[in-house]
């Protein structure tokens, strides 16, 4: 009963983390148009902060694993939670100091923390109770992150995006005292949020040093990355996994700017049902939209983007179970092409609510692809999933492509390169669409 108690405890916990680094990771996104007007940046300039955010994942990834091995995994977890309280921490004088460069190197540490987590809570998920039960449990666990990365759009919205931002020229007409006062506001609104969920994460890292887990055996070198590159449909999943998360991110990161450019505010605004969701939203949080930034109202709809992932895993779950993975792959990957090509064909509702929905069909993308490229592998599981964390970084990569696109010649082209990172899901998915593996 003792060992039922601490492990139904523990897994709290983890679960807690799940929804800590997916809603911290969306987090991110609501930083990017405020960023883009607090120093005057172009689009490719503001996606740096997901280049320096998803360029963690590529760098730390495999020293994270011979990280854990070497200290263990209870301590990777509690080493992985003070980087992230660091970053957290470094946003402060960040803000304070109007350092670009130093909101780029917070970015990093905090993804760092994040990759340790990664790396370490996915195999305590699996161990705490018996073995039948470990699907469910991170089944389970997987949720709540989705459940971050649902909740913290409208987050961003209210609490990071809702003041109206100056501009340079704004800024030097005011007086002294004025732009003082103007300046202490505006960093307050990064360093609140992020301040709090540094105490907040300093926290479970306490919780994790006294919490009883069970030991864990680290993970033996069998095998090397020279015969894990060997694998093919591997290394395909691992171009995979690149192209999804870029895809995905990319849209993320860009739809407020992307819905300020097809000036859907008015068209909001004289909406009923539109401004009755938006009202909603932010009357959960305890916030009112009346004279908040335009920017703030455009982003309690990105929430629908996030949330749609999150009702997709699970509907896909299903679905998985009793169709091919590869061609459940396939057909959301088609899909999702098809509502891009929508929005970027149309104007108004349709064209964000289309965008919109590509959510609901990202969301059984990462688990089906990780699953598939390690099929048949055996003994090079350990090695094709440090290949496919890695992978991770085409959330750096494909965004900073995206916004020197929309940079050159706007949202249209940029999207149209994002159709072409879902054409390959849609071949990876036909080429394994015979195969059976459990997600």
């Amino acid at each position: 009963m003792t060992h039922q108690k601490s492990y139904r405890s523990s897994f709290i916990l983890l679960t807690v983390l799940f929804f800590l680094w997916g809603f911290i990771t969306v987090l991110v996104d609501s930083l990017v148009p405020r960023l883009r007007e607090l120093f005057t940046l172009s689009y490719s300039q503001a996606i740096l902060v997901q280049f320096a955010f998803f360029g963690a994942y590529f760098l730390l990834s495999i020293p994270a694993s011979y990280i854990i091995s070497r200290i263990g995994y209870k301590k990777g977890i509690i080493v992985g939670l003070l980087t992230m309280a660091f970053g957290c921490l470094l946003f402060y004088p960040a803000a304070s100091f109007r350092l670009f460069g130093i909101f780029l190197l917070a970015y990093f540490i905090l993804a760092g923390g994040i990759t340790l987590l990664q790396v370490a809570a996915n195999p305590f998920v699996a161990a705490l109770g018996n073995e039948d039960g470990a699907s469910s449990r991170l089944n389970l666990s997987q949720a709540f992150n989705s459940l971050g990365t649902a909740i913290a759009p409208a987050i961003g919205a209210l609490f990071i995006l809702s003041d109206k931002v100056k501009t340079k020229d704004e800024i030097a007409s005011l007086t002294e005292t004025a732009k003082e006062t103007y300046l202490v506001t505006e960093a307050s609104a990064v360093q609140t949020p992020f301040l709090g969920l540094a105490i907040f994460i300093a926290l479970i890292a306490c919780f994790f040093f006294f919490a009883k887990l069970p030991k864990l055996i680290s993970e033996e070198a069998i095998g090397s990355y020279g015969e894990a590159f060997k694998q093919r449909n591997l290394m395909l999943g691992v171009l995979g996994i690149f192209c999804y998360v870029g895809a995905e991110v990319s849209i993320g990161s860009f739809l407020i700017n992307y819905f300020q450019e097809m000036n859907m505010v008015p068209l909001i605004a004289e909406n009923n049902v539109m401004m009755s969701m938006a009202n909603t939203v932010s009357k959960a949080f305890n916030k009112s939209l009346e004279g908040a930034d335009p920017k703030a109202l455009l982003g309690i709809f990105v929430i629908f983007y996030w949330s749609g992932a999150m009702i997709g895993r699970f509907v896909g779950s299903y679905l998985t179970r009793i169709v091919s993975p590869g061609k459940v792959l396939s057909i959301f990957a088609f899909f999702a092409i098809t509502l891009i090509l929508i929005s970027i064909g149309t104007v108004g509702l349709i064209s964000m609510w289309s965008i919109l929905a590509v959510g609901l069909f990202n969301s059984i993308m990462f688990p089906t692809i990780f699953t598939l490229a390690l099929d048949g592998i055996g003994h090079l599981k350990p090695k094709g999933s440090g290949l496919l964390c890695t992978a991770i970084v085409g959330g750096a990569i494909i965004p900073l492509v995206c916004g020197a696109l929309i940079d050159f010649s706007g949202f249209k082209i940029a999207f149209t390169f994002v159709v072409l990172c879902y054409g390959y899901i849609l071949f990876y998915g036909l080429r394994n669409n015979r195969k059976k593996v459990t997600i």
